[in-house]
This record gives C-alpha cells, structure tokens and sequence, in this order.
C-alpha cells in the first residue's frame, strides 16, 4: 500500500470511529471522561493525518553520529504516534481453550508454604548464571510496554482490558510526552535535558517525596529507580556529546532521544535476548520472522500471553538478598528496598553489584529460576499492593497464578504442544494438575528443566523473542525498520555495544 493511500484509509477509519464515540461515553470503564479524552485523540489524529497528506515529510537520511532525522519528520512521527486512546492487548493463541482452575487451589500454591514459595532465604539451585540485575532491566522492559491497571481480583473481561503504554519499545516511561507534554520532567534551564535531583543522585521529587518521572512504577524499589536514573543521565550525556559535533539546540533533544532509544532497542536485541533465549533463536527470528506473532508495521499490540505469563519469568530470578556496595550488608528487596521516597545516602547503588561492568569484579549472580519465589515476593508491602482483600493477595505468586484464569489463558502444556513441543511431564511440572498447568508457572518450570534455571525453554522463548521482535519491526520508528543494518555509536568498551555501555554513559563518575 503507497503513503498515500495508507493516509486516506486512516482517515477514512478515523472518521468512521468519531460518529460512534461521542455517543458512548457511558460505555467507558473507569473514569467517565476517557471517552471524551478519547474523541479529543481522535480529532487531534485526524487533524495530523490531514496535515500529513498535504505535505509529505522528508525520508530519514544518515547521519555519522546516528541515524539523523530531520526535524520535520520528526514532527510527523510523533504527531502520528500519539495514542487516541487506551491500547488493547490480544492473543498468540487464541483458537486455545483457557485453563479451568480453582482460585482457592491457586492462592494455596502461591501463598507462604506454597510450591512457589523459596524456604526460608536459600534457593533449591542456588545463583544462576547472569547478573543479578537482568531481571530488573526486563521489568523496565516490561515498564516501557505495559501497563495494566485493572485488580488482581478480576472483573474486567480480557477483551475489555486496556494498555496504559504504546506497544513499543521506545523508552516512552521516561520521555513521556517531551519537553512540551511533560515540561516537569526536563531542566528548566536546558529543557533538552532531564531534570535531576540537586546532587544528581535521585530523581526530582515534589514536596512530598513522590517522584517526577515518566513512570511511578519505576519508583517501586532501589533497583528500577536505579535503573531509571541512569537513562536519564545517559541522555543527558548524549545530549552533550551532540552539541559538542555540533547539533543545534532546536534538534538536540528529538536526536538524543532518537540515539537512545536506538541504543536501548540495540540492547535489547543483542545483548538481552541472546541471554535469557540464546543468540540462536533471536537470530531465527530476525532473519525469517515470527511463527505466532508478526503484527503489520503499526498494528502492535500486547499478547497476553507474554504480558501476563512469559515475561513475568524474572519474578523467578530475584535473590533472597542483595548488597547495594561492596562489604555492606545483604538485605532483603522488600521491604528494605522499596521506594516511593527520597533517596538516603546509606540506600545508594553501586551498578557493578547488580551488574559485570569492565574493570569491576564480577556482579552478584541472579537466583536459579525454579518455579520458586523470594520470601520478600511472597509477602509484598501494602506500599505495593495496597488494601487486600485477602492476605494471600500480598504474595506475587499468587497474583501471577491468577492472572491466568483472569485473562482466560491456556495451559502451558496446550500452548507447548499448539507449538509443536513436547510438554513438560508430571514430575517436572512438580504438582499433578488433570486440566493442566497455568502458563506463568509452566513457563518457571520449562526454564529450571529445559534451560538449565539460567534461560527460558523453548515455550518461554519463543513467546518472549517473537514479541519483542515483533514489536520492533511493527514500529515504523525503530532501527530495525528504519535502518536493519545501523551498528551503534555511542562509546564501548568492547567490540560489541552493551548494557554496561549504555550504563556507563549514565553514570556520574564519568
């Protein structure tokens, strides 16, 4: 389909979905207003799309430092990209009956005594192989993608369900709507920069404490927060690094968000996914594409299968304890680490703890995935969880186990064999269940069995690298649409650009 044409069918859908929405404000769930934000979305669309077909943008060009685009393409894009309403998540495998399971048995499982619960403070395997801090990076991950705000209770039927994120990987839980859209979050003066702390060691925070950031979720606990703080100095730095080749301050920020998010989207493709489902299976999928998710370039969406099962993987990598410097003591993630707070000198993060950076000695390892959960997990504080109606309710297992049958998911066995493997048996799984396992389980059990405890089996996998990949190639702003071949070039220490790379660039010592 041309430009064009592809312009004028928006339109044409655009027009079609106003007549309907300003008569069904009281369909909304929630907030009674999300209809009107919504056909104030879809006006602001059409009105970009109109604009759109009367001046076509220039074609991106290469640029030495990055993939250079011109401003008024620029402009297009995020004019094109702003959501005209909540998101919607959708199915890998949707001609698969959902597991029928007993909430009772499953809050049993997943609460204190439990099979998913560790004893005491040791593992069954002890650590695993990676850093401690990977699965704190797939939670930003997760963070970037998604965000379901309906109860862990249930009622809200699946289809109804809404994401809160674009379904891109396109470091919106930090930029937000920019400098424009979100002015608290930038320097008043340098608004291509982010605004920091007065020491530069925390986020901004209000008055009251609360975090000035793009995602409140990111203030969870020490290591997303950690995480989180150094992408905003890493962009900081990189907007320094183009000022000093000579980008102008009107271009500044739109190419330094550009680099970043490319640099993090490099990240994620080679040296995150080759970890946790091996180089092998990211590069099939690259080069031949996706088995069961290869949404159209603009049409992403969240499958709920990755969303509420597969990546929840790194609830089975966190530690018993962890140690913020070297020699200091091992503490609990919760509730020693929780944050929604300003930072203390004594809760500072050295990242070479959680993670192998050049030059430091090796990282605390993160614990064996085996179906088993930290004691801190079962137990969350009511910071996170808020009112329960059930004590079982503060217990993450359980909250995963019961996402399943909340969104209607199938079995991991009928999921491993729609896929052409051979399900795990009985005694792997652990627990004789006649219907079969909840995906979120049956996936922790596939990686202790199947992957050593260290990565994904083949059904994790292959849910997790076609969703991310997917989700890249269906972005018309990424650099595997735009330019498959673009190698990065920001600093590295090594032959290939990493984490610990893009780390290091947000880290104030340097």
């Amino acid at each position: 389909m041309s430009d064009d044409a592809f312009l004028h069918e928006l339109e044409s859908d655009v027009k079609a979905e106003l007549d309907p929405v300003s008569q069904q404000e009281d369909e909304w769930l929630g907030d009674p207003e999300d209809g009107q934000r919504y056909e104030v979305g879809l006006r602001s669309l059409l009105g970009a799309v109109e604009a759109v077909e009367d001046v076509e943008p220039p074609r991106p060009a290469a640029s030495p430092w990055s993939h250079q685009l011109d401003s008024q393409y620029l402009n297009h894009i995020e004019a094109m990209d702003r959501p005209v309403g909540p998101a919607h998540y959708g199915r890998m495998f949707s001609g698969l009956d959902p597991l029928e399971t007993d909430a009772a048995q499953m809050m049993r499982e997943g609460d204190s005594g439990g099979i998913c619960a560790a004893p005491g403070v040791s593992t069954v395997h002890g650590d695993g192989t990676e850093a401690a801090g990977w699965p704190f990076f797939g939670q930003l991950i997760a963070h970037d993608l998604t965000a379901d705000r309906s109860p862990v209770t249930g009622g809200v039927a699946p289809e109804a369900l809404h994401n809160a994120r674009r379904p891109r990987l396109n470091l919106e839980m930090i930029y937000s709507d920019g400098p424009i859209g979100s002015p608290f979050l930038f320097d008043l003066a340098d608004p291509a920069k982010f605004l920091l702390s007065p020491d530069g060691n925390d986020v901004p925070r209000n008055h009251q404490g609360v975090a000035l950031i793009g995602d409140p979720r990111n203030d969870s606990h020490l290591f997303v927060l950690a995480l989180h703080l150094a992408l905003l100095r890493a962009h900081n730095r990189v907007v320094d690094l183009l000022r000093d080749r000579g980008v102008s301050d009107s271009a500044v920020f739109d190419e330094a968000r550009l680099t970043l998010s490319w640099h993090y989207q490099w990240v994620v493709r080679h040296d995150f996914l080759p970890r946790l489902v091996g180089a092998a299976l990211v590069d099939e999928i690259v080069t031949e594409g996706g088995r069961w998710f290869t949404p159209l370039p603009g049409q992403a969406f969240i499958p709920l299968e990755f969303s509420h099962a597969a990546f929840r993987y790194g609830h089975g990598q966190i530690r018993p304890t962890y140690r913020l410097v070297d020699g200091g003591p091992a503490v609990p993630l919760f509730p020693d680490l929780i944050g929604f707070g300003p930072l203390s000198a004594d809760r500072r993060l050295d990242l070479a703890q959680i993670f192998d950076l050049p030059g430091r000695p090796p990282a605390q390892r993160g614990k064996r995935i085996d179906g088993r959960l930290a004691a801190s997990l079962i137990g969350l504080p009511e910071q996170l969880t808020g009112a329960v109606d059930a004590d079982a309710h503060r217990s993450l297992a359980v909250r995963d186990l019961l996402r399943g049958p909340i969104t209607r998911l199938p079995s991991g066995e009928a999921v491993a064999r729609e896929m052409g493997i051979t399900p795990l048996s009985a005694d792997e799984v652990a627990h004789v269940r006649p219907r079969g396992t909840p995906l979120w389980f049956y996936i922790l059990k596939e990686a202790e069995h199947r992957g050593n405890g260290d990565r994904l089996g083949p059904v994790g996998a292959r849910i997790v690298a076609e969703v991310l990949i997917g989700l890249l190639r269906a972005d018309p702003t990424s650099y595997l649409s735009v330019e498959p071949n673009w190698q990065p070039s920001l600093p590295a220490a090594g032959p290939v650009f990493g984490l610990a790379d893009l780390l290091a660039l947000g880290d104030k010592r340097a």
